[in-house]
């Protein structure tokens, strides 16, 4: 029964580090919070190789934690079968989007909705823009719009 009715949702970004972990914790604690996550399965990976293994990036974490949101991964890539399992892919940038498609093309029948989790922005802000190169102010911008755009998909998929 359960699997009929619970939906999916994988974040990506370029290495699964910084802004993809950080979505799938902030949304993981809104469904939790809205006593809704049994009916969800949250998970995020990248589409490159570049950080596989690696633990989410530590100004990440160290924004996470002054929010009090929980936040456990290892990085992953995205496999052919996650087109097949997950109901949506949410990516960052026009590069994931551009990388997520190219793959998705490979795969037969796949159902993922592939789309820019910024299109859920309130605020109209399309692009969430990669913080590794910058400092906390860039990665608390990407935990401020991750916040907007994953309340705006959570209402809009509940």
């Amino acid at each position: 029964m359960a699997g009929s009715s619970r939906k999916s949702v994988l974040f990506v970004c370029l290495g699964n580090i910084c802004r993809s972990p950080i979505a799938e914790a902030v949304f993981r604690k809104m469904a939790t919070d809205s006593g809704i996550v049994d009916n969800w399965r949250i998970d995020s990976a990248a589409t490159s190789t570049y950080e596989i293994g690696n633990p989410p990036d530590y100004r990440g974490q160290a924004c996470m934690k002054r929010h009090g949101v929980h936040m456990q991964h290892t990085a992953r890539q995205v496999t052919k079968d996650d087109f097949l399992s997950f109901d949506f892919i949410l990516c960052m940038d026009e590069s994931n989007l551009r990388d997520l498609n190219k793959k998705a093309n490979t795969v037969k029948n796949f159902k993922a909705k592939v789309e820019l989790l910024g299109t859920y922005d309130p605020e109209k802000q399309l692009i969430i823009k990669d913080p590794y190169y910058g400092s906390d102010e860039d990665f608390e911008s990407v935990y401020e719009q991750c916040v907007r755009c994953c309340k705006a998909f959570l209402e809009r998929n509940s």
